[in-house]
């Protein structure tokens, strides 16, 4: 047990990081387009906004749960004047 704890933990630890470091070392050997972070939204949205189907469910979780998904309507919404 001791042989584990002394050498084979730390061993794989080191591996690790390792493998971690040149994962993140090799975006510089990419393609200039390719190293910067991916986008959050379309860049060219192929469908129109106006076919896209409008839904108020999220995920078909129960309405309950809505307000932690979108937050307080503005009229249950606490006022910022103290």
């Amino acid at each position: 047990m001791a042989f584990l704890r002394q050498y084979v933990a730390p061993l794989l630890v080191v591996l690790v990081f390792l493998v971690a470091l040149v994962a993140v070392s090799a975006r510089i050997f990419l393609p200039s387009d390719m190293a910067a972070p991916a986008p959050i939204e379309e860049v060219n949205p192929t469908r129109d906004k106006a076919q896209a189907p409008v839904s108020n469910t999220v995920a078909g979780l129960p309405p309950a749960l809505s307000a932690l998904i979108k937050g307080l309507p503005d009229d249950l919404a606490p006022s910022e004047k103290l």
